[in-house]
């Protein structure tokens, strides 16, 4: 019998799942631990804003307002707009996740939400068990901060031409992720296809680009294709009995 939280063979899942996102992280966090250190953050301090934050564009963003002795409230303002997506992210693995799971278990869940940690969890067939989850989020981390810690104690030595390539792995990385399964699935195809023409509209039309920021941009596009979705390709009721039959 497994266990509502899943077993150690769940666990060990999740971390060979997750190490193509470790890869990817490795980078792109390397990027920011060298850019950490140009405003004078230390390695301590550029791995710890890594371990409890594990955002890109939150972190990245930040970095701009710490160096110029921006206030909290603007930070805490910031980082809420930006990373508001990880709510509605949540809210989807939430209907993944058995209702007998702790408050403690779906805490341990969110706390590493990312894009690419989500994009796993929600293809995953069934139920969504936690030991699964943490499989996810104990190598993606791992690589998140440990490319944080290289990073910052290269500081400056790189040449900012190689810092800028290493930031196209995390999308390349995401690509991975989503292509296969857009291969044997019309429906995912169709989100995906339907999320980039959306964003395309955003960033490149007048009004849109000009009064619309870039964490909004993602939260609306999140809520309309989502929604679509749900009307014209919904979850199979026999899917989720699938899930519910594992033992």
């Amino acid at each position: 019998m497994k266990s509502s939280a899943g077993s150690f063979e769940e666990f060990q899942r999740g971390c060979k799942n997750a190490i193509p996102i470790c890869l990817g992280y490795i980078a792109v966090s390397f990027a920011f631990g060298i850019e950490a250190s140009k405003i004078g953050m230390t390695t301590f301090q550029a791995a710890m804003t890594s371990l409890l934050n594990v955002t890109s564009a939150g972190q990245f963003s930040a970095l701009e307002l710490i160096a110029r002795n921006g206030s909290f409230v603007e930070l805490a303002i910031l980082q809420f707009i930006i990373n508001l997506r990880y709510m509605l992210m949540s809210c989807a693995l939430s209907q993944k996740l058995d209702p007998s799971i702790s408050t403690g278990h779906r805490l341990g869940i969110s706390y590493g939400v990312t894009d690419e940690i989500f994009a796993l969890s929600v293809l995953q067939k069934g139920k969504l068990y936690p030991a699964y989850s943490y499989g996810l989020i104990v190598t993606s981390v791992f690589g998140w901060v440990l490319g944080t810690t290289l990073g910052a104690i290269s500081g400056q030595i790189m040449p900012q031409r190689l810092i800028s390539c290493l930031g196209l792995a995390i999308y390349g990385m995401f690509i991975a992720i989503i292509i296969p399964d857009t291969r044997i699935n019309k429906a995912v195809l169709a989100v995906v296809v339907s999320a980039m023409g959306l964003s395309t509209v955003f960033t490149f039309a007048p009004f849109l680009k000009d009064h619309i920021s870039g964490g909004f941009r993602i939260i609306i596009i999140t809520i309309v294709v989502s929604a679509l979705a749900a009307v014209f390709a919904p979850i199979k009721h026999e899917d989720k009995e699938a899930g519910g039959k594992e033992t």
